[in-house]
């Protein structure tokens, strides 16, 4: 699909070279040619590798780097089945291609895995590592032998294969409208128009169709949650909720601390969101507000059009790092020249964006689904934070130190979106466009908050009751939609729209618990924008230090990095979200 060789390209960002090469690494000890096409020829590496006995620290360190060389080119393989898949979920090669890895090689892998885990732990040198630079890497590598059961290696692997049979049965669904066909994503672009009737009968057309497939969707879910409860019960847990806990690598915070975040975006923003609720209501002249008035630019007369074709996003996207700093919007013209970039919806394709970094090229994957809004603006900046971050850590000399945990990757990529704040001329030239714009940015910056709270309540609410019935399920999802929205929008004559609404939240079905790290990482872009807003040289400078930085040190050490705190509290949420309110309504059109 794309293609892995192209020309050597150098970098100099804050006085250091980070040079990104197009061509995959060097390999030291697999054949440069070697691809994986069955497990018994991917198994003669891993087998080497158990055959090794590190007699020195040096040895040992030698070794991680011989692991970590075959676990690249493992994750890369793996990389570009997923991403074909995702792009073409109706493609029956591609779909043959993803499940012969996840059925025939990753329960194997998992097996090895384990095994070279226990075999690194267990060396006489593992202690003598050098305890400042493995930190993170040893911490992570002990939680992996304490989760790891040989019992729940086919249960990982049935939960990913319904994973892919929720995208697939996601992937296919559309619309009709004045005789055309659309995904969800083309058909959101109405739910921006004036039109309040064209918004209201879209809406429904999606809510309807969505509608068709509700039981089905439930029961995969009643599938996943019956795996994921027993795949925590074979590791010695009582409930998922813990083990998912342990499993994220959540070392620097505890689920006390999610549920004190849940009390205080009920008592902060909760208020906030009422009072903003308000505001769009009076806008827009209308009694009340309904499900269908949510994504309407209260501050104007038509909807934005920032862009008309997914290259235009692209290119604009890359102007708009370029302002930044130049290597920045380089780092993504790469991407775009070598094919590493699907953005726009069509039929067929999985739903959402990610970026998804390829360890052996060096050069991520951007995916999403375009549609011609000023969500599909943020969406490709927020990957391209992502993507800034694939390339600043690449050099890293193990992928575990890459790996970073969600909210790091976060705050790489919600910073981004507020970063180039300042720099949408590029989609807006118009000064009216430009301020509705970056409003309606701020303005989700604080309205994502509930979201998040409500999704990361619904799942340990979903998990501490494995045996709930689909209505205890809904009825349990509504109680918390309500308790951090309020009842500011109207649902009623949908409520059991409202009910089924978590599923369209794809993170429940194939990232289980992780989502608030949404709402930290966007406490934290916030507090790095503030930082940027006195002084833009230091701000940026301590944003890209922080990303670099990769995982080789925890998260609060990052965090400071950055210039800013590791905290999700209920002071620190009326603190950052008092400044964003104040940035909001400073902006005047």
């Amino acid at each position: 699909m794309c293609p892995f060789f192209v020309c050597l390209t150098k970098y100099f960002l804050m006085n250091s070279t980070i040079e990104i090469s197009d061509q995959k690494k060097i390999r030291n000890y697999i054949p440069q040619d070697y691809t994986i096409t069955d497990w018994a020829g991917l198994e003669t590496y891993y087998v080497y590798l158990m055959q090794q006995e590190p007699d020195s620290v040096e040895a040992l360190e030698k070794f991680l780097e011989q692991r970590d060389e075959l676990e690249a080119l493992v994750h890369e393989d793996y990389a570009w089945r997923y991403i074909r898949m995702t792009c073409d979920t109706q493609n029956e090669a591609h779909a043959r291609s993803y499940q012969y890895f996840l059925q025939e090689i990753m329960p194997q892998l998992s097996l090895y895995e384990d095994k070279l885990n226990r075999k690194v732990v267990g060396n006489p040198f593992f202690a003598q590592l050098n305890p400042v630079r493995y930190q993170t890497y040893t911490r992570s590598l002990k939680k992996e032998i304490e989760l790891f059961r040989e019992t729940n290696v086919p249960l990982a692997t049935e939960a990913k294969s319904l994973f892919q049979e929720f995208e697939t049965l996601v992937g296919a669904m559309t619309i009709e409208h004045e005789g055309e066909t659309m995904t969800f994503q083309q058909a959101a672009r109405f739910m921006e128009d004036y039109d309040r009737d064209l918004r209201k009968e879209i809406w429904e057309k999606i809510s309807l169709r969505r509608e068709q497939d509700r039981e089905k969707i439930g029961e995969i879910f009643d599938r996943l949650v019956s795996v994921r409860h027993q795949m925590a019960q074979n590791a010695g847990f009582d409930r998922f909720t813990q083990y998912s806990f342990r499993s994220l690598g959540r070392f620097d915070y505890a689920q006390e601390d999610c549920r004190a975040f849940h009390n205080a975006v009920e008592k902060v923003v909760k208020p906030v969101f009422a009072t903003l609720q308000e505001e769009a209501r009076e806008r827009l002249g209308i009694a009340d507000f309904r499900p269908w008035d949510q994504q309407v630019d209260i501050f104007g007369d038509t909807p934005l059009k920032p862009f008309r074709t997914g290259e235009e996003l692209v290119e604009k996207s890359i102007e708009i790092l370029k302002e930044l700093r130049p290597e920045l919007g380089d780092m993504i013209g790469i991407m775009a020249r070598k094919g590493y970039l699907d953005v726009e919806s069509r039929v067929g394709k999985a739903p959402g964006g990610y970026n998804y970094p390829l360890m052996e090229s060096g050069i991520p994957f951007i995916f999403m689904n375009a549609a011609g809004t000023q969500s599909d603006v943020i969406t490709m900046l927020h990957e391209s934070g992502h993507a800034v971050h694939s390339f600043l850590t690449r050099d890293l000399s193990l992928g575990a130190f890459k790996d970073t945990p969600s909210e790091v990757a976060e705050l790489a990529s919600m910073t981004m979106e507020l970063l180039s704040l300042d720099y949408y001329k590029a989609f807006y030239p118009e000064r009216k466009s430009l301020i509705r714009a970056q409003k309606g940015q701020l303005l989700r910056c604080i309205t994502i908050l509930p979201w998040v709270a409500t999704v990361d309540a619904f799942q340990e609410w979903v998990y501490n009751h494995p045996s709930h019935s689909h209505d205890a399920r809904n009825h349990a999802w509504t109680d918390l939609y309500y308790r951090f929205h309020g009842d500011v929008i109207n649902w009623e004559g949908y409520e059991d729209r409202l009910a089924s609404l978590w599923q369209k939240q794809m993170h429940i079905f194939g990232m289980p618990f992780y989502y608030i790290e949404y709402a930290i990482a966007q406490l934290g872009a916030l507090a790095i924008w503030k930082n940027y807003k006195q002084d833009p040289q230091k701000g940026i400078d301590g944003y890209l230090a922080a990303l670099k930085l990769g995982y080789t040190r925890p998260i609060p050490e990052v965090y400071a990095a950055a210039g800013i705190r590791f905290d999700f509290s209920e002071d620190y949420i009326r603190e950052i979200v008092g400044f964003c309110l104040e940035e909001y309504q400073a902006l005047e059109l």
